[in-house]
Order: C-alpha cells, then sequence, then structure tokens
C-alpha cells in the first residue's frame, strides 16, 4: 500500500494558498512519466535523483503535453521568478507552473513534501508490486510565492572545518526548507578553508591550527588534536554549480582588516610588523575577538586584491552577485600603537582608526563595483562612514540595520539576539555548551525580519533574512545539526510565509506541522534536538558554555 500523504496544512513553510483537496487523487508509481517545458531542466533533474531514488521509479521523458500519469514542468511569465502554482489534478497529472526555473524547483519542492516523509529517503524502503502506487496526493492546487528574495543561512566553516560533502548536504537541506542563500564563512583567526594558488601558504599554513578550545574560551579544556582542512578550487567550483543546480547563491566571506590571524600567521607581513612580532604568531586556537588586524598598507591591499581575484574566478557573477568582506570586530589597538598606522591616517586624510577601518572596506568597495559585484559586511561597516553601495548584514541587534536602510542602503537582517543558532535552545545544563542567549524554537518563530517603526522607503531596502551558525563550540556535522535544526524550519517560514505580527502568529499550529516535519528530518539524517531535550550523546556534560542569559555570544 502506498504510505500516507502529507495533508496540505503539514507543509514547511506554510503556502501563500490552497485550494482543495478533493477525494481524489494523484498516484506517483512505475508509470509516471515526467514532462518538463524548455528552461525547467534542473529541476526535472532533481526530481529524477530525488523523488526517483526514494521510490525506485523511472520517471521517464514524455513529450505528449497531454499525458495523463505525468508530472508536468511548466514556466509562465505572470507570475514573480521564484513563486509557483501546483496543481494536482485529476487525470493523474501534478503540473508545476513557476515564474521562472527558482519557482518550479521551489513548487517541486513542496510536491515532495506533499508525498510524504519517504520521498526524504535515498532509496526505498517498502516493495511495491509494478502497478501499485508508492505515494498519493489528492487533488488540489497551491499558490505560493516567498516574501523575502534573500532567505540565506551562514554557515562557519572556519572556526570547524566542514568537508565538502557535508556542505553539499546542507546546500540540500536549504532547498528542502525553499532557503536560498548560503553564506561561506571561509576565513578567520582559526584558519583559512579557500585555496588561493597565488598565496599557497594561506592554506599550508593557514588552515590548520595545533589545538583547538574546548568549550567556551574561559573553559580550562583543550582538544589537543590538530584541526584543519580547506576546499580546493575544484570543491569550491562543484559546491557553487551544486547550489545553483537548486537555485541558491552562495556568497563567500573573505574576513578583513579583522579576523584575519591566520592570514597573518601564513604571511607575516599583512600584520603591524612595527608593533607586534608576526613571525611568532600561529593560527589562533581559542575564540573570541583578536588583537591582530590587517596592517593599512598598499601591499596589503594588493594582497587581497589577488585573492579577490581568485576568489570571482570562483564565484561567478551570475550566481553570487555579494562578495562578504567581513568588517567586523577590528580592534584598532595595533593601529593606536603603530607609528606607520598614525602616519597612514594622516596621509589618507581619514581622521582615526574609525576612518581607517573604513578606507580598508571603501577601497574594497570600489575594486569589487568596478567588477560588477557588490560588497556586502557586517554592520561595523558602518562606523566612519558607510561605503558607497555597500549592503549591510545587520548582526549587533536592529539598529545598524535600521542606520543602514534609513541610508538608502540595502540590507540582510541577521540580529544575534534572535537567529544565531549557535545560541542554546533551552536552559538548564543539559544544553550541550551553551552558548549566548535561549533562543527556542517558538522565538525563532516570533522573530521579525523588517524593524518595527521604518518608513516605507527604508523597509523596500529589508533585502530579507538570514540565520547565522558559528561554529566555535560546534566540532562536527552532529553538533551543526543539532544547533540548526528544528530552529532552522521556524526560520525558514519566517523567511518565506506572509505571517502576521510575531505576537499573533499560531505557533500551536506550527508546532503542530512539526510533528509530520521531524519525519522529514529523520528520512534525512538530521541529528536535530528532540523537543524533550537532547539525547544523552547529544549533551556535552563537564565543557564550560556561556550559559548567563543576555550575555552576547563569542563571534
Amino acid at each position: 500500500m502506498p504510505q500516507t500523504q502529507t495533508k496540505d496544512d503539514d507543509l514547511i513553510p506554510a503556502p501563500s494558498r490552497v485550494e482543495g483537496p478533493s477525494r481524489r487523487a494523484f498516484l506517483l508509481d512505475r508509470r509516471t512519466t515526467l514532462d518538463a517545458a524548455p528552461g525547467t531542466e534542473t529541476t526535472a533533474r532533481w526530481l529524477r535523483t530525488t523523488l526517483g531514488a526514494a521510490f525506485g521509479l523511472p520517471l521517464p521523458d514524455t513529450a505528449d503535453e497531454n499525458a495523463t500519469h505525468s508530472i508536468r514542468l511548466r514556466l509562465d511569465d505572470t507570475l514573480a521568478p521564484e513563486a509557483y502554482r501546483l496543481d494536482v489534478l485529476p487525470d493523474q497529472v501534478a503540473e508545476i507552473t513557476g515564474g521562472g526555473p527558482a519557482g518550479v524547483f521551489w513548487g517541486a519542492q513542496t510536491l515532495r513534501q506533499l508525498l510524504g516523509p519517504d520521498a526524504f529517503r535515498k532509496a526505498p524502503t517498502k516493495a511495491t508490486a509494478k502497478e501499485e502506487p508508492v505515494a498519493v496526493v489528492t487533488t488540489q492546487t497551491i499558490e505560493d510565492a516567498p516574501r523575502f528574495g534573500w532567505r540565506g543561512l551562514l554557515l562557519d566553516v572556519a572556526r570547524h572545518f566542514l568537508p565538502k560533502d557535508d556542505v553539499l548536504r546542507y546546500l540540500d537541506l536549504l532547498a528542502a526548507h525553499k532557503l536560498n542563500v548560503l553564506h561561506l564563512h571561509l576565513t578567520d583567526d582559526q584558519g583559512w578553508r579557500i585555496e588561493i594558488r597565488r598565496h599557497p601558504r594561506l592554506t599550508e599554513i593557514g588552515s590548520w591550527r595545533a589545538r583547538s578550545k574546548w568549550g567556551h574560551r574561559a573553559s580550562p579544556l583543550w582538544d589537543e588534536t590538530p584541526h584543519g582542512g580547506f576546499y580546493t578550487q575544484d570543491d569550491i567550483r562543484e559546491i557553487v554549480a551544486y547550489a545553483a543546480e537548486r537555485h541558491i547563491t552562495v556568497v563567500p566571506e573573505i574576513d578583513l582588516p579583522g579576523h584575519s590571524q591566520a592570514a597573518i600567521a601564513a604571511y607575516p607581513e599583512l600584520g603591524n610588523t612595527d608593533v607586534v612580532d608576526t613571525t611568532a604568531l600561529t593560527v589562533w586556537d581559542t575564540w573570541g575577538v583578536n588583537p591582530n588586524v590587517l596592517a593599512p598598507t598598499e601591499a596589503v591591499l594588493r594582497f587581497y586584491e589577488g585573492v579577490f581575484e581568485e576568489v570571482l574566478d570562483l564565484f561567478p557573477a551570475a550566481t553570487s552577485p555579494f562578495v562578504h568582506v567581513g568588517g567586523d570586530e577590528c580592534p584598532k589597538d595595533q593601529w593606536k600603537a603603530s607609528p606607520a598606522a598614525q602616519a597612514r591616517i594622516e596621509e589618507l586624510g581619514v581622521g582615526d582608526e574609525d576612518g581607517l577601518q573604513s578606507w580598508f572596506i571603501r577601497h574594497f568597495d570600489r575594486w569589487l563595483t568596478a567588477r560588477g559585484r557588490r560588497l556586502i559586511g557586517w554592520d561595523e561597516i558602518l562606523e566612519g562612514g558607510l561605503a558607497e553601495g555597500a549592503a549591510v548584514s545587520s548582526w549587533r541587534g536592529y539598529a545598524g540595520g535600521v542606520a543602514a536602510a534609513e541610508a538608502g542602503h540595502d540590507v540582510v537582517m541577521c540580529p544575534e539576539q534572535q537567529v544565531y543558532l549557535d545560541h542554546r535552545q533551552a536552559p538548564g545544563e543539559e544544553e550541550p555548551m551553551p552558548i549566548g542567549y535561549v533562543r527556542t524554537l517558538e522565538d525563532v518563530y516570533r522573530f521579525e525580519p523588517v524593524p518595527p517603526g521604518l518608513s516605507p522607503e527604508a523597509a523596500a531596502h529589508i533585502l530579507g533574512t538570514q540565520a547565522n551558525v558559528w561554529t566555535e563550540v560546534m566540532e562536527n556535522r552532529s553538533r551543526i545539526d543539532y544547533q540548526v535544526f528544528p530552529r532552522l524550519a521556524a526560520f525558514a517560514e519566517v523567511a518565506w510565509s506572509a505571517l502576521p505580527a510575531p505576537e499573533a502568529r499560531d505557533y500551536t499550529g506550527f508546532e503542530r506541522r512539526m510533528h509530520t516535519h521531524y519525519r522529514r528530518l529523520d528520512a534525512l539524517g538530521v541529528d536535530y534536538r528532540p523537543p524533550a531535550g537532547p539525547h544523552p550523546r547529544q549533551q556535552r556534560p563537564g565543557v564550560l558554555g556561556r550559559p548567563l542569559e543576555g550575555t552576547p555570544p563569542i563571534v
């Protein structure tokens, strides 16, 4: 017998409009064909590799536009590019119509949910007769479109390296939740994770640290195992191509002028050599804000221009229009003490150390703009004057995003108080290495990306929203899964669906829909936090976190 289908109101994220269902049904079986119009080829390939594998079906092509027992993929430019309409018709046809290829793909994600949790497995779990349906969907129509164009997740692979296959897996998890941006945090004090061929020591030296702090930086414990790894240029090309097939933009982050000790350890001349013996620096093995920042020299600019030249080649403009330069948490102590930096401030006429940081950002804003890209940075790039054309990732609450949007700059809202998923999910000592604020599944569900009180003109500059996953205390894939899920499901609905005001949101209904969604996550092999609390294997007893409610996180 076919598995019971998902009810239409069990979908996550919730669609805009559903008509039906009726008593009639679309039966998925070995007779089902795939009719893909030009422009829908990526979704056709994805359906064969997912639904075909999950149910053991060939899903052969058909050229007959009137064929029954078929999944039809169509384009309709009267719809918005990411909008779709899913018609489950009584003549054994499921027709997905998108305003663009991405819309068709999101419609296919909805069809997958309707087919039940077994559609999320990699191979069939039940033997069926040749003519027996493997899944049933009642006839209905779903119309849907996203609220925001930027629906993202930051994955910090610098603090703890995540192997390439795990990054590809996370792209599939983003796609399953209709998220369309992966922000890859590729460099930091604790590691450099992207091959730059003209500067090989960035990965030869900068991608490895001798040991790692185990827990919060105040913890007395250390993991003495050397940690490291990096993505080759072919790895990056594979990640970007895999993402593009799933209509996901990959935003690379190369940090400057702070968070740069791994680069300085590899190339000591990048640091402030007149006040620090940079030849003694190694890749940092603990967490927090690091004092070692880039020197404000022309040689450093040329070095990083070379880095970005290779980065732009790996992340084509068509799929990665934005390049993130960090710009956050840049202590000014070394610049204040450095005669060379002080002379540079006077030479440039930038006034002070904040002006020097702004000079760094403005330089790369102009450099990227000249090459058809857009710079985006953390909200500290507002200090010393916001670079023209730059977009802002607002992480220190709403204030930076409000200031940037009111000044006419585009903003991605990712405030630490609401959507830093490294923060603990519940009070109590059972949470593994508890960091930062308590942010429950309900807290994330009630997050509102558009700050209250924004003028309509400023609100139009909110590109969207992003959840951030900083991995200081996430040493492997399972720990990342635990911190990210199930909260990413709530975040996905906030980013996609047209929800009412936070206080009016139906969290009880969302929680009910999550009962089905947990079964999807189980089928996908996601090691999420159970609603009742962590399994014993998910805990980290005796490892110090930062458990005080209200204290800021480590980033």
